[in-house]
């Protein structure tokens, strides 16, 4: 069979566009099997190791990542769905947007995020869409697919962390300084009549 016959090659997907399945490995996974989360909940402590550090550090664009631990409670919901709230801390090292030299910062950024099974999450996400009695800012977030039977605390760990990123880290004391030039006294405007006098 020919190219010709073959037809059209299909698009090339984007990481976002692309199902679960065929989307690369996260550079930092923990699964809890939602089977095993008890109906009082489950408590999980978790730390990254050097490895998984250096691979979340590439994925962010970070020149490095000292630590990040996150302590997270799950607690099942009836109705299929999981509410997982806690904090994630970290060290990380940026890069001073003044400066460009390196910076390290400290993340503490806390999680509230609600897993359903993904049959749920249109219904449910329109929902939280619809309600009007609160703000934007108040507002919760669609919720997130349980995949597979279980939830990946540490993909949540790691999205979490690069969201308590300092948008704009910089160094103790360094500031934007504008350039600025000293006047030219023969650009003046009246340097042309000065010149002119003078002839």
């Amino acid at each position: 069979m020919s190219k010709s016959d073959r037809g059209p090659k299909p698009p090339k997907l984007e990481p976002s566009q692309l199902p679960p399945s065929q989307l690369p490995p996260p550079p930092w996974s923990v699964l809890v099997p939602v089977a095993e989360i008890p109906d009082i909940g489950l408590s999980q402590t978790i730390a990254a190791r050097p490895d998984e550090r250096k691979a979340m550090a590439d994925l962010g664009g970070l020149p490095d990542i000292a630590a990040v631990k996150a302590e997270l409670r799950l607690l099942p919901v009836p109705g299929g769905t999981v509410h997982v709230t806690g904090r994630v801390i970290g060290k990380v090292t940026q890069t001073c947007v003044v400066t460009l030299e390196p910076v390290e910062n400290e993340v503490d950024e806390a999680v509230d995020v609600v897993f359903a099974p993904p049959s749920q999450i249109r219904e449910l996400a329109e929902t939280t869409e619809e309600d009007d009695g609160e703000s934007e800012d108040e507002r919760p977030d669609p919720p997130e697919p349980i995949e597979n039977g279980a939830i990946d605390i540490g993909k949540l760990a790691t999205d979490a962390l690069f969201l308590g990123l300092d948008p704009y880290p910089r160094k103790p004391g360094a500031v934007f300084q504008d350039q600025v030039e000293a006047p030219n006294p023969d650009e003046h405007p009246f340097a042309a009549l000065k010149a002119l006098k003078k002839d």
